[in-house]
């Protein structure tokens, strides 16, 4: 009997790409976080020339060949924001729902009919239905990108391992405050995932489309 890896690669029939609160709120120079808290000059210069091209990349590819896109973002169920974890609300973490705050950058804007789950706490498979969605699917393959990567994203990414996904991250696709700390939550979560760049991504995922 062969040995269970997470050395497996994309299966574009049962594999879906998350961004992770690539949004207004927290990923745009003039959202509410940053008016609240110092610039961290290594997470817009890494998103802006990184990670953002390499999110389109990978959403082109992802749509070419029929994996399913979601998108996850900060965002209340009430005007209030009663209904936010008890650390956010510790955090001073508050989207309105409906507001500009809430919605994805406009440089990888969803398309039509791909999903946004919107959540109140760090962790997406907490605080959202994204577990079941992803099963209704056939998801067997998770491939996550997004912000911050020692954050919300190493919780996705943890908890995705734990319910039984294979999950690929990738390494520049995703970001956070300085580089000391994406390094150091990319070498902590490397026993959960595969870690990929975008370009060994995309070779996969055009190699498994066309076998030639």
């Amino acid at each position: 009997m062969t040995a269970p890896s997470r050395e497996v690669a994309i299966d574009p029939a049962h594999a879906a790409l998350l961004i992770i609160d690539v949004q207004n709120y927290c990923a745009h120079p003039q959202g509410a976080w940053w008016r609240e808290h110092k610039p961290m000059p290594h997470f817009f210069t890494s998103l802006q020339h990184t990670v953002l091209p390499n999110i389109r990349r990978l959403q082109g590819a992802c749509r070419r060949g029929g994996i399913e896109i979601l998108y996850s973002v900060i965002e209340n169920m009430t005007k209030d924001g009663r209904d936010r974890s008890l650390d956010y609300q510790i955090s001073g973490i508050d989207v309105p729902p409906g507001s500009w705050e809430a919605r994805v950058l406009d440089e990888i804007t969803p398309a039509e009919d791909e999903m946004i789950f919107r959540k109140t706490s760090s962790n997406v498979f907490v605080s959202t239905n994204i577990d079941y969605v992803l099963r209704n699917l056939g998801v067997r393959s998770l491939i996550i990108t997004g912000i911050m990567t020692e954050q919300c994203v190493e919780s996705a990414v943890r908890d995705a391992c734990d319910v039984g996904y294979l999950v690929t991250l990738v390494t520049d696709a995703c970001t956070t405050g300085s580089v000391e700390r994406h390094q150091q939550s990319l070498l902590g979560i490397r026993g959960y995932c595969r870690q990929r760049s975008t370009d060994a991504l995309l070779a996969e995922i055009l190699l498994v489309r066309d076998p030639r």
